[in-house]
């Protein structure tokens, strides 16, 4: 991590997988965490610090003002941070943005890396439990069960897309078992797609960490965690966003993606914006807020 520290201070751009999965650890500001009044001014209704599930899982939910009146969809949120960094409060913009738009929102924090404690698949079983908690606890927060959509930004992005296309990997919990974590829609802004692109010794150097497998030797777990890997037919209607300039996760991560999910016959709309990894133009993160609403309400609203 400190080699990729001094590259950012020194202001050396690499354009390779690396990027994808460590943090910026200076200059690079959350996608979501542009203030509220850009995205529509704050929730009506905040409910901070839930558990929904045991340590460190807990989220927020961003509820309408009227939320007592009959049922709504949902939207998970899922911050980035290469799995090692961030948390649910950059997601607080976009979470206020959806409740004024009539959704129950959802911030989640997931399990991150810290050396070798928590590698995957943590990550993926983190949010696919938070999918089928709230599908379990839909009457307290007037959700509908069968409306829920993902909304992930670079590392939060490959796990949403992976929550439109796998079902559950972990059901032990018996409380949640009857549950499916799988979602009606996904948005991906900026998320990597295929991590069996990396050729870097950084990247591999990481990713083995994480995976807990040399590539070499085991493939297939790279590719498991891969959403190019996964896709089908049968995946939740996708909309892709990604900047042109992005310098931390190639453009042709989600490229790949789109012309996968295309071929195989499944909803599919890759946008690309002319911006860096973090849609630093208010005017571009006014835009990306303005798709993922109008694809979430044609998805889990005008569709249902």
């Amino acid at each position: 991590m400190g080699k990729i520290s001094s590259l950012i201070l020194s202001g050396v751009l690499v354009c390779v997988l690396a990027w994808a999965i460590f943090p910026r650890q200076s200059g690079g500001v959350p996608l979501a965490s542009v203030g509220a009044p850009l995205l529509g001014g704050e929730p009506d209704t905040v409910e901070e610090n839930v558990a929904y599930g045991p340590g460190p899982l807990k989220l927020d939910v961003y509820r309408p003002e009227d939320a007592g009146t009959g049922i709504r969809p949902a939207v998970l949120l899922i911050h980035g941070g290469g799995f090692t960094g961030f948390d649910k409060s950059t997601m607080k913009a976009m979470g206020a943005f959806l409740a004024k738009s009539g959704f129950v929102a959802f911030a989640v924090d997931y399990r991150l890396l810290h050396g070798s404690e928590n590698r995957w698949p943590a990550q993926l079983d983190d949010v696919q439990r938070a999918v089928r908690w709230v599908r379990a606890n839909s009457g307290t927060y007037g959700v509908d069960p069968e409306r829920i959509g993902a909304f992930g930004h670079s590392a939060g992005a490959q796990l949403a897309a992976l929550l439109g296309m796998e079902d559950t990997r972990d059901n032990s919990d018996a409380a949640l078992s009857k549950y499916s974590s799988k979602v009606e829609a996904v948005v991906d802004a900026s998320g990597p797609a295929d991590f069996t692109t990396a050729h870097k010794p950084d990247d591999i150097a990481f990713l083995t960490n994480f995976f807990g497998v040399d590539y070499a030797k085991h493939p297939e777990v790279w590719q498991d965690a891969s959403p190019a890997f996964h896709v089908a037919k049968s995946n939740a209607p996708f909309l892709i966003l990604h900047g042109t300039r992005d310098e931390v996760i190639p453009l042709a991560q989600s490229q790949e993606l789109y012309e996968k999910l295309k071929a195989a016959g499944a909803q599919v709309s890759l946008i690309k914006v002319d911006d860096v990894h973090t849609f630093q133009s208010v005017g571009n993160r006014r835009r990306l807020a303005s798709e993922a609403i109008g694809f979430f309400n044609q998805q889990l609203v005008i569709a249902h």
